[in-house]
């Protein structure tokens, strides 16, 4: 039907998704920047907010400009090869032009010893249906693993 948008599939966003994080790892700004709509809004924190790297991790920053300048200055002072891989990809909620996921990412580096593993998230978002560009991102939350972990019913 003409004119009327459909909902947002799951595939869909597991492919933003993706294409998100294999972007990010190889530089790939621009292609970035197209996946984002004007108004994005990204933050990135630890659970803790007590590590050596809070500085160089946190961010609370809207709109697409303001997202890409900390994304590429964050990305040109971060290891290569970097690896994030977006595991659990679902849907939340949905609602007309907008839907919104939650997934973990599992982030990789390559030392000396081989593969190394640098962190864990969870990640948080909503994705909207944007007429030329399709499906982009409209919120992006990032929230680092750094607790030390314990039997879920002391958490």
């Amino acid at each position: 039907m003409s004119g009327v948008a459909s909902m947002i599939g799951s595939a869909e966003v597991q492919d933003l998704v993706g294409r998100w994080w294999w972007n990010y790892d190889e530089g790939n700004f621009d292609v970035l920047a197209a996946l984002l709509t004007d108004d994005v809004h990204f933050s990135c924190r630890t659970d803790t907010g007590a590590t050596d790297y809070e500085e160089f991790v946190r961010a609370d920053v809207h709109g697409r400009d303001e997202v890409m300048a900390w994304q590429s200055d964050h990305r040109v002072n971060s290891p290569y090869p970097l690896r994030h891989v977006g595991a659990n990809v679902h849907l939340a909620a949905q609602r007309g032009d907008e839907a919104d996921f939650a997934s973990y990412i599992f982030v990789t580096h390559i030392t000396k010893t081989g593969v190394s593993n640098l962190s864990t998230a969870i990640v948080r978002g909503t994705v909207r249906r944007v007429v030329d560009d399709g499906v982009c991102i409209a919120d992006l939350e990032v929230v680092l693993d750094t607790r030390e972990s314990v039997l879920f019913r002391d958490r």
